[in-house]
């Protein structure tokens, strides 16, 4: 039997992983404010998280899909499918219906900003909030990226974790070389509302602290859920992480769907969605020839 992975090596192995989410980052930045080019990037970056809303449900589904075996072989009763279920929803649930609330929100608090006569007599939380409801479209979408994204990491986080506490440095290693290549296309998906236009919080590309924060956002949960991962295993913790992070990005989806019709270029939504399609499968690949 192998021996166990210490700690140390095992938050190594998930600091890499996240890490490569700065990759797609510097997209964020580009000066070009091409129709063309924001309309494909959208379209790229759409792409990808169909992809990841498919590959979360899979992986979220296992667990009921194993228990239902179970039931039709007689080694198991329904208690664990209803439970899963249960938590399969409700992950779902709430991931898609924080993001809606949240957006709903930021809409009444941008309005009631826009009535005041300035944040001078407002408290600190209230100025915080003041400022984040009058971020542009560009930079809320983004942020509501990341966060699903980063909700997927933590899951992935648990994964390579996992490997490492059961001795199986060789998958951990496997792990960390595909999510890694999987990671450097979701910071491209982050970003790629910013990217090809200015921001107009401020008339400026978006600056490298905020993209950086973006990064941390979406790709810093890989290093937690190593963390939890590698103290100890739990199915239905991976379940509820990667259903909310579902619903989150379906969210998002429907957002970015939203500015493709928009540009009314039905040519270039296809193309980016097979593009960004095409990079999520090709990276999983690698994931699955680990044996994950």
């Amino acid at each position: 039997m192998e021996a166990i992975v210490g700690l140390p090596e095992t938050l190594l192995l998930g600091f890499i992983a996240g890490a490569t989410i700065v990759l797609g980052l510097p997209v964020g930045r580009l000066r070009r404010s091409a129709v063309t080019l924001r309309a494909i990037l959208n379209a790229v970056a759409t792409g990808i998280l169909l992809f990841l809303v498919w590959d979360v449900l899979t992986h979220a589904w296992e667990p009921i899909d194993s228990a239902l075996g179970n039931v039709h072989d007689h080694t198991g009763g329904l208690a664990p499918v209803f439970g899963y279920g249960a938590l399969f929803a409700a992950g779902i649930a709430i991931g898609l219906g924080s993001l809606v609330a949240y957006e709903m929100w930021m809409g009444r608090a941008g309005a009631a900003s826009r009535g005041r006569p300035g944040p001078g007599a407002l408290s600190q939380a209230e100025v915080a909030s003041w400022r984040i409801s009058n971020w542009s479209p560009e930079r809320r979408l983004a942020l509501m990226i990341a966060t699903g994204i980063g909700l997927h990491n933590f899951a992935e986080g648990l994964a390579i974790g996992q490997s490492a506490a059961s001795g199986e440095l060789a998958l951990a290693t496997l792990l960390v070389i595909g999510f890694g290549l999987h990671n450097a296309t979701e910071g491209f998906g982050i970003v790629a509302p910013l990217a090809g236009g200015r921001d107009s919080d401020a008339q400026t590309r978006p600056s490298w602290g905020f993209l950086l924060a973006l990064g941390l956002i979406g790709g810093g949960p890989t290093f937690i859920g190593t963390a939890v991962g590698h103290a100890f295993t739990s199915e239905p913790v991976s379940v509820v992480f990667l259903t909310l992070a579902a619903g989150s990005i379906l969210y998002v989806v429907i957002q970015l769907l939203g500015v493709a019709a928009k540009a009314r270029r039905p040519d270039l939504l296809a193309t980016g969605l097979t593009l960004g399609l095409l990079a999520g499968f090709a990276t999983d690949a690698i994931v699955t020839a680990a044996g994950a």
